[in-house]
């Protein structure tokens, strides 16, 4: 077996191992089926029971009641950036965003092909460094749905609490941080994620959208872009990311012997600190997001200077510790140490910090 290095990339993430290797254990032949999961039909008996069983799992972890339906989809964050304007923002309304980063820009920039957008709070003046607290979001009583982006990962930043939005339905964007910590999902009409970070390989989105919400699509809507037609065909309308749900499913699983998603918070919550305890003991790493808005899942920090930075990616990735590239929009060193990644690789990488700055600093 090739020996596996400590993999950081912000997505496609690391998966767990004992899901990876259960994967290559069943790859030729699911157990009682005969053929690989990249075979059967969806729309099998075996498949229903991978489908169901991960959605009852979802339920489960998250506490998520059956006002709410629970879809697989396909196209990733960037297609719901477009699929919740087209579906719950009414001819002639406005919606709230809330602006933390790249990601909430990109979902705003859709949102505004459909209809009026009002900007709730922004934190680009600050280059993305921290969540704005409730006192400063501009939020309007009257607005479809108010949007945030719950973990930003090319900045690093995460939200410490669930905004207060009166009666107005708030949506979120969890790709990266989806069941890394215990979310009342009451609070929110409708959660979307990409599977790459958390969840699953890439091809598989999942959507938690409260039922009610289903009144809004629009009857002329594209029968793919509209909830209501996954909603009712239980996300089979067409042959879904089989594969990928499959393995969503093993994650799940896996997440379920955690114990709780409490459980898994305090892990993450242990392999952060051991990270923002080293990048600020000395002055040589300077961590980008405030304090008060440190993700658990993004780790982002700087060096004295950009060639450094060069020097510290190059030599990592030959010691194993592959993927601290900070985005090409930042710069700087991104540590991304989701549900996953074990606590092993980020003492690795605290080690290697120790060793770069003594050669360095």
């Amino acid at each position: 077996m090739t020996q596996r290095i400590y993999n950081f990339s912000a997505g496609p993430a690391v998966l767990p191992l004992p899901v990876l290797e259960e994967v290559q254990r069943d790859m030729l032949a699911l157990p009682g089926v005969g053929m690989s999961v990249l075979e059967i039909s969806h729309r099998s008996k075996p498949f229903d029971e991978i489908i169901l069983g991960a959605e009852a799992d979802i339920r489960k972890l998250a506490g998520i009641s059956d006002d709410y339906h629970v879809l697989f989809l396909q196209g990733g964050a960037s297609m719901q950036f477009s699929m919740v304007p087209m579906n719950i923002l009414p001819p002639g309304g406005k919606a709230d965003y809330i602006i933390t980063g790249s990601w909430a820009q990109k979902a705003m920039k859709e949102a505004l092909r459909i209809g009026t957008v009002n900007v709730a709070a922004t934190t680009e003046p600050e280059n993305f460094d921290r969540i704005p607290k409730q006192e400063e979001l501009k939020l309007d009583a009257q607005a479809a749905y108010v949007h945030l982006t719950t973990n930003n990962t090319i900045h690093g930043t995460e939200w410490k609490y669930d905004p207060a939005v009166g009666g107005v339905p708030l949506v979120a964007d969890s790709s990266s941080d989806i069941l890394s910590r215990p979310i009342n999902v009451n609070k929110y009409a409708l959660i979307y994620a990409g599977a790459q970070k958390n969840l699953a390989p890439a091809g598989v989105t999942l959507v938690i959208i409260r039922k009610d919400l289903l009144e809004r699509s629009p009857k002329g809507l594209h029968t793919m872009l509209n909830y209501n037609t996954h909603a009712k065909e239980r996300s089979l309308y067409n042959t879904p990311p089989v594969f990928a749900i499959y393995v969503m499913r093993l994650v799940l699983k896996w997440l379920l012997d955690q114990g709780s998603l409490e459980v898994v918070k305090r892990r993450n919550e242990d392999k952060a600190s051991v990270l923002y305890d080293e990048i600020d003991s000395t002055g040589f790493y300077r961590g980008h997001a405030k304090a008060d808005s440190r993700s658990l899942m993004n780790v982002t920090f700087r060096l004295p200077n950009e060639e450094l930075e060069k020097r510290f990616v190059a030599e990592a990735t030959k010691a194993g510790l592959d993927g601290l590239k900070g985005h090409r929009s930042v710069g700087g060193i991104r540590a991304s140490i989701y549900n996953a990644f074990p606590k092993e690789g980020v003492e690795a990488l605290v080690a290697y910090m120790k060793e770069f700055e003594r050669t360095n600093g």
